[in-house]
């Protein structure tokens, strides 16, 4: 931390009188630096940085109240204590050097023991202010190297979290990572529409593309009998495979208690409720209907169903690409948001080689493409 000692200040002045008595004054304390005209101190003050300046305002050529404006105006010297000494003691001028940022006012002939008071307060007041600043920007980066931390903690948890659920199924390898590409692809084609801009920032983008992760994150608490069911399920096992959304919301909600509350965890509790709900009204767990169901249960709810379709099941084999294309589009304003499949429409190319990358099919006896994308039970 500076001292006092260390402060260099700066006498301005054309008098060669009062600037001997200045220095006496305070060349003990402090390192002084003189300047006998405006222009000079300018050029002075520019390349040293002097803590405080003790400015006259009744100067030839340029006065003390246009190096005060200069220096006020320049934002690398703006914050240097302007002191101003004049035999002028009208209240008006002294009201014009404060308007021009002048800290204080000392009126000539000078008291020895009030400039040095005067200067030694407003460099102690400099000094703590600078001390202040210092621990300010320790404390925010320590604040920063934390939250780097916890924002680390928390992916980790996160993924665990997300890879529960699909740990629960053997056929479920990369259905997480491909949700939060196609996720990705979705949300930054509609960021330009008109009625997704305002929702879909870059930072409610960043954390649907996390968020998307425990979209299914429920599964984890649905038997095996049914989760891995090779049949169809039956009315009563369907109710329990429902369940699921609720289940993944309150596991989500559970943790956000522990973990704190943030971006990702919030969204990603509308995406396990809702990203089974349909355009209709036809979905659960609400029966929410089109734009009351969130942007991001839209959204995820596509990129859910065409992975779904494309991937292995226990009780089927994969769709086509193209037989998956088709269903989506013939859900559009049905059972998705209308323009969710349009873009969905315009990435499918996306989509498909997303899906290739994870295949283990090749082509059926058709000739038809089969993508053998593993994936967790759904229907």
């Amino acid at each position: 931390m500076k001292t006092l000692a260390e402060c260099l200040v700066l006498i301005v002045d054309d008098t060669e009188t009062n600037v001997d008595i200045l220095v006496e004054a305070l060349g003990e304390e402090y390192g002084v630096a003189v300047a006998m005209d405006g222009d000079t101190a300018l050029e002075f003050t520019a390349a040293q940085h002097p803590d405080i300046v003790l400015l006259d305002i009744m100067m030839p050529g340029m006065d003390g109240y246009e190096v005060c404006r200069r220096l006020k105006a320049d934002p690398a010297t703006a914050a240097i204590p302007v002191i101003f000494l004049t035999a002028m003691g009208e209240v008006e001028h002294k009201i014009k050097g404060f308007e021009l940022g002048a800290a204080d006012y000392v009126t000539k002939p000078f008291e020895v023991r009030e400039i040095k008071a005067r200067v030694r307060t407003h460099l102690s007041l400099l000094l703590a202010q600078m001390e202040l600043a210092r621990q300010r920007e320790a404390l925010e980066a320590a604040v920063r190297e934390r939250s780097r931390s916890l924002a680390q903690v928390q992916e980790v948890i996160l993924d665990a979290m997300a890879c529960l659920a699909e740990f629960r199924n053997p056929d479920a390898g990369g259905h997480l990572q491909r949700m939060r590409r196609y996720v990705l692809l979705l949300a930054r084609h509609l960021q330009t529409h008109p009625r997704f801009a305002a929702t879909l920032t870059d930072a409610y983008i960043e954390a649907l593309h996390a968020g998307a992760a425990l979209h299914d994150l429920g599964a984890a608490g649905i038997p095996d009998t049914i989760l891995l069911k090779p049949g169809t399920l039956t009315v009563e096992e369907f109710e329990v495979m429902k369940r699921h959304a609720v289940m993944g919301r309150e596991a989500i909600r559970c943790a956000s208690r522990r973990l704190g509350s943030n971006a990702v965890l919030d969204l990603a509790q509308e995406i396990a409720a809702s990203h089974q709900e349909r355009w209709d009204g036809s979905g659960y767990p609400q029966g929410l209907k089109a734009e009351t169901i969130p942007v991001c249960g839209r959204i995820v709810a596509v990129a859910d169903v065409y992975d779904a379709l494309v991937s292995r099941r226990p009780h089927r084999p994969p769709n086509t690409h193209a037989d998956a294309v088709g269903i989506i589009l013939n859900g559009r304003g049905v059972l998705f948001d209308p323009d969710v499949v349009d873009a969905f429409a315009a990435l499918q190319e996306a989509f498909r080689h997303i899906a290739l990358q994870g295949a283990e099919g090749a082509e059926d006896q058709d000739g038809r493409e089969a993508l053998a994308v593993p994936h967790e039970r759904k229907e």
